[in-house]
């Protein structure tokens, strides 16, 4: 009888300790989250400083510029502990940061496809051209062209016995799920596409090579690595400049779709803390002097 009392006290002990355990570890767990969040909030932050203050002294945004420097893993204590041995020990401090601005409008706008609400041909043509540089089936721009009909066009019979059902309107890339893309195909996409509250001109002085050969019609590769090193020469001021490398075509507008200045800008950040990584994105809006958070978002990596 006592050795069954023994081991019955014995085993609620081991339960009540391995309960504090998982309680301070839920804890422990939750408060690192929490400090990484407000890390990575300041760090942000500061993104959104660089980018106002780029807004007082210019009027074109270009590579050149400081907001496109991306900062390299840096341990927090080098920007906070200021020389000071006795902080270097800190576990607080003991973390990486990283981070990155890019311009949101280096990239095709969802919303392009839509003008005067109607969808536009040019536009489907790039989108095309785009999904196939970034290896997806013919299938993907015809499932994001049936939900931009289904959510941003009006649609004929809505309401009647048999019509189409409208679909969500997605704000960004992740929510293109609601049209059927998958998440592996949304992740090809990412580095061509972007959704923007509105439509947006294409910025030459930030757009990439490969995505100005998908974008503007008419030229190659070629031409588009052309125009990349003549901006690393000096960026280009006004759309006229790139359109006269352009080769001639019947369009005489060619540069209503090209801008030298971005509203649109997306910062991501990254906290390294031990064996944990921490990431969060954010799409701003540059308003004269005042950056306006549209949206935030955690991307989820895999074996994290």
């Amino acid at each position: 009888m006592a050795m069954v009392v023994v081991t019955v006290i014995a085993a609620l002990a081991s339960t009540m300790v391995w309960q504090q355990w998982r309680s301070v570890q839920g804890e422990s767990a939750e408060r690192a989250r929490s400090q990484a969040h407000w890390v990575l909030m300041g760090a942000l932050d500061w993104g959104r400083l660089i980018l106002r203050e780029d807004a007082r002294g210019s009027q074109i945004d270009h590579l050149g510029e400081p907001w496109a420097v991306p900062l390299q893993e840096a341990r927090l204590s080098t920007f906070l502990a200021d020389g000071r041995e006795d902080l270097e020990d800190n576990p607080a401090l003991q973390a990486f940061v990283s981070g990155v601005v890019t311009d949101a409008q280096s990239r095709f706008n969802l919303r392009n496809l839509v003008v005067n609400g109607e969808v536009s041909a040019p536009a489907v043509r790039t989108l095309q051209r785009l999904c196939e540089a970034a290896g997806l089936p013919a299938s993907v721009p015809a499932r994001i062209l049936d939900g931009v009909r289904r959510s941003w066009l009006p649609i004929e019979g809505e309401g009647r016995a048999g019509a189409p059902s409208v679909l969500l309107s997605p704000e960004r890339l992740s929510d293109l799920a609601w049209w059927g893309v998958g998440t592996r195909e949304v992740e090809q996409l990412r580095p061509w596409l972007i959704i923007l509250p509105a439509a947006t001109p294409l910025n030459i002085n930030t757009a990439s090579a490969e995505m100005m050969a998908v974008a503007i019609d008419g030229i190659d590769m070629a031409i588009a690595q052309r125009i990349v090193q003549t901006r690393n020469n000096s960026p280009f001021k006004t759309p006229e400049q790139v359109v006269a490398l352009l080769p001639p075509a019947e369009n005489a507008n060619r540069s209503a779709g090209l801008s030298v200045q971005s509203n649109f800008f997306e910062l991501e950040g990254r906290l390294r803390l031990g064996t944990r990584v921490f990431e969060e994105r954010l799409l701003v809006e540059r308003r004269q002097l005042d950056v306006v958070v549209l949206h935030r978002e955690r991307p989820v990596a895999e074996g994290r």
